[in-house]
């Protein structure tokens, strides 16, 4: 592998990223509980089609620092942080693709500083929840009266970042499973509020699995092991911070290209995104150029169909790529 790892203090952090490559710039935002590794099976096969893949730690979680109060991970820093990472590497603007909490971060760049991103590439979250009436902690809190939800359980410290943190290895297998096409976290539901995370999820089938083995697995629990779960999940505690943030923006779109993969068995746009997800995501981005569903995954896509996600992904820098350099009329 051609991967250069890089430190920088970018908006008042120290962040990690990987790069390799050259051309025209992508960078690969991820979602929790991943690191930049979530993205190592696309970063190559991009680099040698020509493309310069930047894929950071987001903040909070592999080595990038980890603020511990959920208020440095509303949507001013995390925008501050994509934003001081183009400006670090002397970019003007770059293709962002996102998965989770990442497809988030984009999606709010692309309508802040429009100027600095060629293109969005959303994974599997079509677009940032956004009720108007409530703010989404309060609106799951009482969700979560009736059954297990894991962003209640998140949602005060420090039951969950205890937890997680004493049985790493055993959260990640359990969730990983979970999110994948070959789970159900729906079944979580069947538990009672406050049950343990843990406890809500299905035993998992003994690594290796058709998608993940044990040594990649064994590289996402070294990397939580040492940095510990907490910044993670103050994406989620920082949710009412980042609802607030967004109301200024509510009913603005954007004039950035969009693009879109989902999965056929993901649970954000089963569950979380309402009966028309690819309908918000247009509400947001009208230029949505193009949307592709991979059958059989989950939420794990990048990993669970990296092949498939691969030429997607080619597919759609190609067009950028092209429109970019098309004559203007």
């Amino acid at each position: 592998m051609n991967w250069t790892h890089h430190y920088a203090h970018i908006n008042g952090i120290r962040m990690h990223y990987v790069e390799e490559g050259e051309g025209l710039p992508i960078v690969l935002c991820h979602g929790f509980p991943h690191i930049w590794f979530s993205w190592h099976r696309q970063i190559t096969a991009l680099a040698g089609a020509g493309y310069r893949v930047i894929v950071p730690d987001m903040r909070g979680m592999g080595q990038t620092d980890a603020p511990a109060e959920p208020e440095a991970y509303g949507v001013g820093p995390i925008t501050g942080d994509l934003v001081g990472l183009l400006d670090h590497l002397g970019l003007e603007s770059a293709v962002f693709a996102g998965l989770d909490f990442g497809a988030f971060a984009i999606y709010d760049l692309a309508l802040r500083q429009p100027q600095r991103v060629i293109a969005v590439i959303g994974l599997e979250n079509p677009a940032a929840p956004h009720n108007p009436e409530e703010p989404p902690l309060t609106e799951y809190h009482r969700v979560a009266q009736e059954h297990f939800l894991h962003i209640e359980y998140f949602r005060e410290p420090p039951r969950a970042d205890r937890e997680l943190e004493a049985q790493p290895r055993r959260f990640l297998h359990k969730v990983f499973h979970t999110l994948s096409g070959a789970g159900n976290y729906f079944d979580c539901f069947q538990y009672p509020p406050g049950t343990s995370y843990m406890d809500a999820m299905a035993e998992p089938p003994p690594l290796p699995w058709p998608w993940l083995s044990e040594l990649e697995m064994e590289f996402f629990v070294t990397e939580y092991s040492r940095s510990g779960f907490t910044g993670g999940l103050n994406w989620y505690r920082s949710m009412d911070i980042k609802w607030q943030d967004r109301r200024p923006f509510e009913g603005v779109q954007s004039a950035v290209p969009a693009y879109f993969i989902g999965s056929e068995h993901d649970v954000d746009l089963e569950g979380f995104h309402g009966d028309d997800p690819i309908g918000l995501m247009r509400a947001v981005f009208p230029d949505l150029r193009a949307v592709r569903m991979i059958p059989g995954a989950g939420h794990m896509v990048q990993l669970e169909a990296a092949d498939e996600v691969n030429a997607i992904l080619l597919e759609y820098l190609a067009d950028i790529y092209q429109k970019l350099e098309a004559p203007q009329e």
